[in-house]
């Protein structure tokens, strides 16, 4: 593996346990018929749907990848507006491969993903008519090509979504926002969307069954969200990052990881006991925007690979 590709502390052992109650086998194996339904109903359709103008294009886009995270068994709750149609960069942190649907399900795009996705049984083709933008991450000399492609598309008017992190973390921590991707729009000059994802517990704890992380097989993952019951998928679209605020990729991408932090962090439940203040300290705040020690195994990384862009996946 190249030293400059992202890597997570995450791993399925230590993240991606579920607390909580279960669907009987019956129950979970009727779940994945009727995700695995859909998916071949959208490989059909994905064609003449692609022919339709942006707006109904769109509401069947997402009428479909609502349909799908619902028949995981999987609410989903939405804070914020979409805004304006037009291009747009969408930025969220990255936790399973169910994001794709659930950004999908609120704002319909363009993905950024790993070209890995392609070779994946029923969803990598899937992925492809749906208009995908695959990225080879072991070749770093093809990013300024996805740069390009992305910007073409930014500018016209599409809406494109990157994660990028460039791998997937368990949502308690998440890692540093690579500044790549950004060029395409400050190139296209189109707004930033920052967008914040979770997956929640009935008492709004984070859930842990659907983070997709380390060496996690997809078949494994698949069972343990459908055996899951009780989660609820938030989707938290935070103000967009107008055009010439930053006028440098790296600020930029500060400027949205910030956001997604602070979104992380206002989401973190805290009790206080009797004359005890709920503020947080320092040393809370900082926790919920870099990874900690008490949640995760952590990996050896080089300075390579932490200074390098971390590509979607």
């Amino acid at each position: 593996m190249s030293v400059w590709l992202p890597t997570s502390p995450c791993t399925p052992e230590a993240c991606a346990g579920h607390e909580g109650r279960t669907a009987s086998v019956p129950h979970a194996v009727l779940r994945l018929t009727g995700a695995v339904a859909l998916i071949l109903l959208g490989i059909l359709g994905a064609p003449p749907v692609r022919l339709l103008p942006a707006g109904p294009r769109h509401a069947v886009v997402r009428a479909w990848s609502a349909a799908l995270v619902r028949a995981f068994g999987i609410r989903i709750t939405v804070h914020g507006s979409p805004g304006r149609r037009g291009g747009r960069l969408l930025v969220a942190n990255h936790i399973s491969w169910l994001d794709i649907p659930l950004v999908a399900a609120v704002m319909p795009s363009r993905m950024l993903a790993k070209s890995d996705i392609r070779d994946w049984p029923v969803l990598g083709r899937l992925a492809g008519r749906a208009g995908t933008l695959f990225i080879e991450r072991d070749r770093i000399r093809a990013l300024p090509a996805t740069v390009t492609t992305m910007t073409r598309a930014l500018l016209a008017g599409d809406r494109v979504a990157v994660f990028p992190e460039g791998s997937t973390w368990c949502g308690r921590a998440q890692g540093a926002f690579r500044r790549a991707a950004f060029q395409s729009a400050l190139d296209a000059k189109v707004p930033v969307q920052p967008v914040h994802l979770a997956y929640l517990r009935p008492d709004g704890s984070l859930a842990g069954a659907p983070a997709f992380v380390g060496d996690d097989p997809l078949t494994a993952s698949l069972w343990r969200i459908a055996r899951a019951r009780g989660i609820r998928a938030e989707v938290t679209l935070l103000p967009r990052i107008p055009p010439g605020r930053h006028t440098d990729r790296r600020d930029l991408a500060a400027a949205a990881q910030r956001a997604v932090s602070d979104r992380a962090y206002e989401r973190m439940p805290r009790t206080a006991l009797p004359g005890q203040s709920t503020g947080p300290s320092a040393t809370d705040r900082d926790s919920a925007k870099r990874p900690a020690a008490s949640v995760h195994h952590w990996v050896s990384s080089s300075p390579a690979a932490a200074s390098s862009f971390r590509t979607p996946s």
